[in-house]
């Protein structure tokens, strides 16, 4: 059983010393909590630490932060900013100007490349568990092995079953794990509409060695085979250098960079950035290429974009 380290007004402090921290039932509790009381979970770590996908998504959110014990300092496992104890939480030192040293070590293993996709939808008053379920098929070749809301997953995976867990809460969030031959994990997040219905948001990760380039000359077709079953209303694809494993390493691995985004219906782009049909006829999705995933000019072309969707939206 794990304890609370520290506690004050501002933060909940949490010392884990092990190679790889999962998102345990108890620091899912733990972070729900955070989240009422205001204060920020600091799960401090040493150098050699790892954090599993669901536990790194949480730890870039407001509610937790990943500090790295490097010697006598401390810094944010995430950024490399340097932090030290003001009595009351773990603090940016106002002096530094550089990444934290250890940040800057070389990883302890090798890096491939994580491919992500993130797409949005709207659920009536059914089954909720397609689209997840759908994509993660195309991307492994299997069904999905077992959901949860924490690690160890609880369940195996059954469709039914997420359906019953969201649709029993005005909001939840699953953990989704894939089957194959590469890892593979999604995070599902489900709000309720007042409507009956239920609004996804939901993320899938899978992991590439460094000789397993993922397939990003394929996406058009999986975008299509995606929404010609489940529809949904935009869906948005970067990669990222790090682990095949999914875990995270507190150390500098590179930036992501966007590759495509897909928006519901048949859509005009901005001049010079064309974009192609996918899908469906009856629900068809406009794909607009950003990049290859690797050069931050996509950022770029991403930006234009946004910009030019709103102002015609």
């Amino acid at each position: 059983m794990s304890t609370v380290d520290a506690l004050t007004d501002q933060a909940m402090v949490v010392l884990q010393d092990r190679p790889v921290v999962p998102l345990s039932p108890w620091l899912s509790r733990v972070l729900d909590e955070c989240a009422g009381n205001g204060r920020t979970l600091q799960l401090v770590t040493p150098m050699e630490s790892r954090l599993t996908l669901p536990l790194r998504t949480a730890a870039s959110g407001a509610a937790a932060q990943w500090v790295v014990r490097d010697g006598d300092g401390y810094y944010e496992g995430l950024s490399g900013r340097p932090l030290k104890w003001t009595g009351a939480t773990f603090a940016p030192v106002p002096e530094a100007r550089d990444y934290a040293p250890g940040f800057t070590t070389r990883p302890a293993a090798a890096l491939g490349s994580q491919l992500t996709l993130v797409y949005r939808t709207r659920h009536g008053d059914g089954d909720l568990a397609g689209p997840i379920e759908r994509l993660l098929q195309l991307l492994t070749g299997r069904p999905p092995a077992g959901l949860g809301h924490a690690e160890p997953l609880e369940h195996p995976w059954r469709r039914e079953r997420l359906t019953e867990y969201a649709r029993g809460r005005a909001a939840a969030k699953l953990i989704v794990a894939g089957d194959g031959p590469r890892p593979a994990q999604a995070i599902c997040e489900f709000t309720a509409t007042g409507d009956g219905g239920a609004a996804e948001v939901s993320s899938v990760t899978v992991g590439y060695a460094a000789d397993d380039p993922p397939p990003i000359q394929h996406l058009p077709s999986l975008i299509g085979a995606l929404t010609a079953e489940q529809p949904v209303a935009s869906l948005f694809v970067q990669l990222t250098p790090g682990r095949p494993d999914l875990t995270t390493e507190p150390r500098w691995t590179g930036a992501p960079a966007p590759v495509a985004l897909a928006v519901a219906g048949a859509v005009a782009g901005p001049p010079g950035q064309p974009g192609q049909t996918v899908g469906h006829p009856n629900t068809p999705l406009t794909l607009f290429p950003l990049g290859d995933g690797r050069s931050p000019d996509g950022w770029q072309r991403h930006a234009a974009l946004m910009q030019h969707l709103r102002s015609n939206g």
